[in-house]
């Protein structure tokens, strides 16, 4: 939690543990809904429904236990789509060259004006054995990698 955050428990309104519960009416239908926002994001990470009250019209109050599960799901579901986006971002590939195990990276830059991606080749070890810049089109398969490997790891085979 940020130093200047203090703390909140009210019915409709929870903050702690770096993030915050807020209640709030669901649009599009008669019910309620409890969005899920980290401490210093604007937008939500996670809205889910909210359970009505006793009497049926208003949301349920706010509680220790249900903020706690709600803070565990919604921080699930940020870890999961992070592990989505490096998996989108990151691709590797190992290849056989020279009787050893070179590791094949892709990483891409998403730019929304300029995006790029870094090819980077590696051996067993961790030495670095070429790195070019490539489209963030390019397809990191094992033939590209094979045949980067095979063209020497130039930045003119790369481009291809």
């Amino acid at each position: 939690m940020h130093p200047e955050q203090q703390a909140i428990r009210e019915p409709r309104l929870w903050r702690d543990n770096g993030w915050t519960a807020r209640v709030i009416k669901n649009e599009e239908d008669d019910g309620w809904a409890v969005a899920m926002t980290p401490d210093g994001q604007v937008e939500p990470a996670l809205v889910g429904p909210w359970t009505m009250g006793r009497d049926k019209k208003n949301p349920k109050p706010l509680d220790t236990s249900a903020f706690n599960t709600l803070v565990k799901t919604a921080a699930e579901f940020v870890r999961r789509h992070e592990q989505q986006m490096h998996a989108t971002l990151h691709r590797q590939i190992e290849i056989s060259r020279d009787g050893g195990r070179v590791s094949v990276t892709l990483d891409i830059e998403p730019d929304e004006d300029n995006p790029s991606a870094l090819l980077r080749a590696t051996d067993a070890s961790g030495e670095v054995l070429a790195e070019v810049r490539v489209s963030a089109g390019f397809r990191l398969t094992r033939a590209t990698a094979d045949a980067w490997a095979e063209a020497g790891f130039s930045a003119q085979a790369a481009a291809r």
